[in-house]
């Protein structure tokens, strides 16, 4: 089974989705079921987890409202208030919702770069567990000593990295990220996802020997077993369309055993989100 363990809905609007700019005017449109559905079957891909793009409640509320209806959205990781006071009473709601598989706060967008480290949220990220709950950790590289930080707080707490925590790839830097994610991936309870890799790169000109490097940075430290494909659908189509990305990430993975192979194309998504 191959699942894509991160793509996007939205219906386009310029105020919520600002962040769209003019180099990326061709995803100016809305993405909903229907056009990911056509997408990942032509691509040989047979489930996804769907993951916020805005941090509202009715945002997630959206998502899994879309989730009871379409078989092949296997899970949702939404928004929820993690800092707030009464969130462990919004977390009860949720608690019979079995295709809510996870949270994530867009701490990249946070001006205060410590915002991982505030102990509300921290309070909140302590009750995920009880719930079932992962969560995504979205960060730009800056981040990573926090992260370290913020993952050894929760032991027991399982943790998925987006987007390999968005190395400077258009830079050509390699450091300290590097160091930072072998660090990283020595915890157990954190996983990484091999997406958003082209959107870091130069988009309009970029090419597969310019992500090979962080493609082995990634391998070596995360391994086979903690690693899984995403397609960061349908950002990624800025740069590179759906099915090659995916046949890039297959190739770059050939040389690994077919067993490797499923972990990283599928069954590490299902066992990150608790869904094997």
């Amino acid at each position: 089974m191959v699942i894509d363990s991160h793509h996007h809905y939205w219906n386009y609007n310029p105020v919520e989705y600002d962040w769209i700019d003019d180099k990326m005017k061709i995803i100016r449109k809305d993405f909903l079921p229907n056009d990911l559905k056509a997408t990942v079957d032509d691509a040989g891909v047979d489930g996804v987890i769907t993951v916020q793009a805005r941090q509202l409640v009715d945002e997630t509320d959206w998502l899994l409202k879309l989730a009871s209806k379409y078989d092949f959205m296997r899970g949702v990781v939404g928004w929820l208030p993690i800092a707030d006071a009464g969130f462990e009473l919004l977390l009860d709601k949720y608690a019979s919702v079995h295709k809510l598989v996870a949270l994530r706060h867009v701490i990249q967008g946070e001006p205060d770069d410590n915002y991982i480290l505030r102990s509300g949220f921290n309070e909140g990220i302590s009750h995920l567990k009880r719930y079932n709950l992962t969560y995504d950790i979205l960060v730009f590289e800056r981040h990573l000593q926090k992260v370290i930080n913020f993952v050894d707080m929760h032991p027991n707490q399982t943790f998925v990295l987006d987007h390999i925590a968005k190395p400077l790839i258009k830079d050509g830097v390699i450091s300290p990220w590097k160091e930072n994610i072998e660090e990283l991936a020595k915890r157990d309870n954190v996983f990484c996802k091999i997406s958003g890799m082209v959107t870091e790169a130069d988009f309009t000109n970029w090419n597969e020997e310019q992500l090979k490097p962080y493609f082995d940075v990634v391998l070596n430290a995360f391994t086979p077993s903690k690693l899984m494909f995403g397609s960061d659908w349908p950002v990624c189509l800025v740069g590179v369309e759906y099915h090659n990305w995916v046949k890039i990430v297959q190739k770059t993975i050939s040389k690994l055993s077919g067993s490797e192979q499923q972990q990283i194309m599928g069954l590490n998504a299902l066992k990150a989100y608790h869904l094997d």
